[in-house]
């Protein structure tokens, strides 16, 4: 009854609970409490919903592979519309984002004892503006979603963070608005560029059919670049992170990371490098000598950290740069194994912040020296951080193995195709950004050793261990059981990203050809051809 207006629907339901919150009496936190809690189960039961919805369409692909479900008119005199669509890309980040809401509700439930009302609200209206930006199809439509989650993540640093907030919330803010303006710019001019051309403005989908001169595709590219790497981020405009991370409440911390982060990367393969595919390929070098620095530097920066707050945020801007090196190698591998190491890093990390909440909550410290031995007294708190920790390390069996592996395969193909045989700079890369994943094993087991590990004293024998009939334990216990699924059985993630990805590389390498498989000395039949992908496509 519902499914042509489904995605109307998920940016509504959130919408509407923060209004509810704000007209609820001040005092009333059981109520709030309430709100948040239907908003978020109603959450959880449109998550089938919306991925039945698109398999069931699969077939109706328009432009570019988006399964567009709704198209109304907004500001008609503007030509700004109402457009919301998906692809299998936006498919698996709102089903992340979904899937979060009840677990940093029921992860706030008791933490959260001033400003309640404001808090949700803020909470609410943060899920509906991340839910518009994946599914926004309409330019001024995406640059005001992407707009309306900066507010409230401000404010849910600002006012419910650790002590040095306030500075952490304002470099949050500027950093992310003078991306934002950059951004407009380019649209503004990709707008003009799709009038002329076709007559359907601010349309994305007009967008990625642009022929845009290649003297002005650089300039855009450098605006879109400044926008989306600062909110990855990329190195050197990494430096927020930290600090909002440091300060944000456990919610803040867990959507940022498992969500506001990929508005980065998910800008990158929406709209920079789709629309602007000569300017990408021109940029490479420097897009990927910045990723790998960015994985080394991050890994190394995590392991002189004694913040663990600190450290889960440095082990982020390693991680990303990891996910943005398989993006930019523009290839098959390469673009699904990053698309799909971005859900693995949402689901690993927002488990390593809920549960470094929980100690913040016991001993109100972060200090990596103030814990120790935690597995004589908190044997189950103890595994659930350990299966976080192998999750985020990529352990064979867990999703991060399956996204890092992948994108490995991607650069090392990525090597081969650079050099027409052994390209030297091209596997040097890749191996410098394996030796990132080695050092994230490192820091982060140099972690669990550290607080799980060795002699206890009085003050950590003393805490009280997570319950499994908690809300700290349900609020954990799903992400990691994704971990462990993904891991195991990663084809209908790597299903539903099939599509968008080979739209993509088609664009981007038209004559993108598939490697031959591996044959072995038993096989004395000649490889089968597959054909390239630009020609599967009608491209």
């Amino acid at each position: 009854m519902f499914e042509g207006h489904l995605l109307s629907l998920l940016f509504a339901i959130p919408a509407i609970g923060a209004v509810l919150c704000l007209l609820v009496p001040k005092g009333r936190d059981g109520w709030i409490r309430g709100i948040a809690a239907v908003i978020s189960v109603i959450s959880v039961v449109l998550m089938p919903v919306l991925w039945r919805a698109f398999a069931a369409a699969s077939d109706d692909f328009t432009v570019a592979g988006f399964l567009l479900l709704e198209e109304r008119s907004w500001i008609p005199r503007l030509g700004i519309h109402w457009r919301l669509g998906i692809d299998g890309i936006s498919l698996l980040l709102l089903e992340l984002t979904l899937l979060l809401l009840p677990l940093v509700v029921m992860a706030s439930w008791k933490t959260i004892s001033h400003r309640v009302r404001e808090y949700y609200c803020f909470l609410l209206l943060l899920q509906a503006g991340m839910i518009g930006v994946f599914m926004a199809l309409d330019a001024i439509l995406f640059y005001v979603f992407w707009e309306v989650m900066l507010v409230p993540m401000y404010f849910l640093i600002g006012i419910w963070g650790s002590k040095d907030r306030l500075v952490a919330a304002i470099k949050f803010f500027l950093y992310t608005m003078v991306g934002s303006v950059l951004m407009l710019l380019a649209l503004f001019v990709l707008y003009f560029q799709n009038e002329a051309a076709t007559g359907t403005g601010f349309d994305i989908r007009g967008f990625l059919g642009l022929q845009v001169p290649a003297e002005l595709q650089g300039w855009l590219f450098l605006a879109f670049f400044a926008a989306f790497a600062i909110k990855v981020p990329l190195f050197p405009f990494h430096t927020w992170l930290p600090a909002a991370h440091g300060q944000a409440p456990t919610a803040g911390s867990v959507i940022l990371a498992g969500v506001l982060l990929k508005m980065g990367t998910y800008g990158f393969v929406r709209l920079a490098l789709p629309i602007l595919p000569e300017a990408t390929r021109a940029a490479l070098p420097w897009l990927l000598g910045l990723c790998v620095v960015g994985v080394i530097y991050g890994a190394l920066t995590a392991m002189a950290q004694s913040d663990m707050k600190q450290l889960v945020a440095y082990s982020s801007i390693s991680h990303l740069g990891l996910v943005m090196l398989g993006i930019f190698c523009l290839n098959p591998n390469g673009l699904s194994g990053g698309l799909l190491q971005m859900i693995n890093h949402g689901l690993s990390t927002g488990a390593l912040f809920l549960l470094v909440g929980m100690l913040y909550e016991r001993r109100h410290t972060k200090e990596i020296s103030a814990f120790k031995g935690l597995a004589q007294g908190m044997p189950v708190f103890t595994v659930l951080f350990l299966i976080a920790t192998l999750a985020s390390i990529g352990l064979p069996g867990l999703n991060g193995f399956v996204g890092e592996f992948t994108i490995l395969a991607g650069a090392i193909e990525l090597a081969q195709q650079a050099g027409g045989g052994l390209n030297i700079p091209g596997f040097l890369m890749t191996a410098l950004a394996a030796t990132g994943v080695v050092l994230g094993a490192v820091y982060m087991l140099w972690l669990v050793r550290r607080i799980c590990f060795g002699p206890t004293d009085d003050e950590n024998a003393g805490m009280k261990d997570v319950q499994w009939r908690s809300l700290e334990f349900w609020s954990v216990v799903p992400l990691l059981v994704l971990c462990l699924y993904i891991g195991l059985h990663p084809k209908p993630l790597f299903k539903a990203l099939e599509v968008p990805v080979r739209e993509l590389v088609a664009v981007l390498q038209p004559d993108y050809t598939d490697p031959p498989p591996v044959t072995t000395a038993l096989s004395s039949d000649p490889p089968p051809h597959d054909g390239s992908h630009a020609s599967s496509n009608g491209h």
